[in-house]
């Protein structure tokens, strides 16, 4: 079996010393270009990589931090680990994930793996409304944020969530409008805190505003057993006029249920979705969806996550988004094109959230 290559043989086939192969890939001192360049092309000439181990063992620190969340076959959860890579990458971060898969022991495991890394920082998605025992001990001395899924001063860490109420009644709102009283919601797993908050958000607004409540069908975290769930409902129940889908993933459930049962939509039921993301757009009905700020939820993670690798001992910042509506054509108005209740209206949403979005608590 060949040598694994070292940091010797790097420099020589550079031309350079160790200490400049050493700055290159730690991106701890800058080195100008053509020095880069040949380093570079020596360590892929030779397949170098580096033994972040060893170097960690030398320094005391890293540039890793470590992200878990609970489903990286979530596309919620992927879009959120792809931004905070790019803007961990643009600090000289490398980033190691993890997934839960929404289980409690794994996500024990996996957090164990993760902080042996010793990473420099962590965000983590709690796959439950507990936020596991690991963080919390590690709180004091590792940074760390939490997002999503965290019940608000659940835990003294700095959190970063949406508005969930606020979220499902946008939803309930758009469709009272538009006279729609017969209502599903499609929910993923009512044991998470942000679902919940989801339903009772449109619930509430429901019972306010027409008396009646949406019928709540939960789907789990699987697209093709949610489509399953939602049919055999289907097949017992009458089919309401709109849907509101919690997730992503429950939004592919309910538009997969009514494709294959050749239900049209909005002529023979709407649709609210969640999430919003471009296969929604890509129909010949185009998914209404609420939008979650992944963005800038992305980018106030990372930003909260930096201040306290540097050193900031603030208190935690509680901060909560807010969601928009995305109005396309999933839904129907049952009130006729001039017939919509102006109090019971939202306005267009933007792509920006308000400022009550970037409120801080602390």
């Amino acid at each position: 079996m060949s040598k694994r290559p070292t940091i010797k043989d790097v420099a020589k086939l550079a031309g350079v010393s160790i200490a400049t192969v050493s700055n290159v890939m730690s991106g701890s001192k800058p080195v100008n270009a053509d020095l880069r360049e040949r380093v570079e092309g020596a360590a892929r000439a030779l397949s170098y990589q580096i033994d972040r181990s060893a170097s960690r063992l030398r320094s005391g620190q890293t540039k890793v931090v470590g992200v878990l969340v609970p489903d990286l076959d979530d596309t919620f959860f992927t879009s959120l680990v792809s931004r905070l890579e790019v803007m961990a990458g643009k600090d000289g971060y490398d980033v190691v994930v993890a997934s839960s898969r929404d289980d409690v022991e794994l996500e024990k495991s996996r957090l164990s793996a993760l902080l042996g890394w010793r990473p420099a920082g962590l965000v983590a998605v709690p796959c439950s409304d507990t936020v596991p025992a690991i963080l919390v001990n590690e709180a004091h001395r590792l940074p760390m944020v939490l997002a999503d899924r965290v019940i608000s001063g659940s835990a003294d860490i700095d959190s970063v969530t949406i508005d969930n109420f606020e979220a499902g009644e946008i939803a309930a709102r758009h469709l009272v409008s538009l006279g729609h009283r017969d209502v599903v919601i499609a929910a993923s797993n009512l044991s998470i805190s942000p679902i919940r908050e989801r339903v009772r958000g449109a619930e509430t607004f429901m019972h306010a505003a027409v008396g009646v409540a949406p019928i709540v069908v939960e789907l789990g975290s699987n697209g093709e057993r949610g489509a399953e769930i939602f049919a055999h409902w289907l097949e017992r129940n009458t089919c309401p006029t709109a849907v509101i889908a919690l997730t992503n993933v429950t939004t592919l459930s309910v538009l997969s249920t009514l494709a294959a049962r050749h239900v049209a939509m909005p002529e023979q039921v709407s649709i609210i979705g969640f999430d919003d993301y471009a296969w929604m757009s890509a129909r010949k009905a185009a998914v209404t969806a609420i939008r979650q700020p992944i963005d800038e939820m992305a980018r106030m993670v990372w930003d909260r996550l930096r201040a306290r690798m540097l050193g900031d001992t603030s208190p935690p910042h509680l901060i909560e988004l807010n969601a928009t509506l995305q109005v396309r054509n999933s839904v129907s108005n049952l009130l006729g094109p001039h017939s919509r209740d102006a109090d019971l209206t939202v306005p267009q949403a933007t792509n920006v959230a308000s400022a009550k979005g970037r409120k801080s608590v602390h």
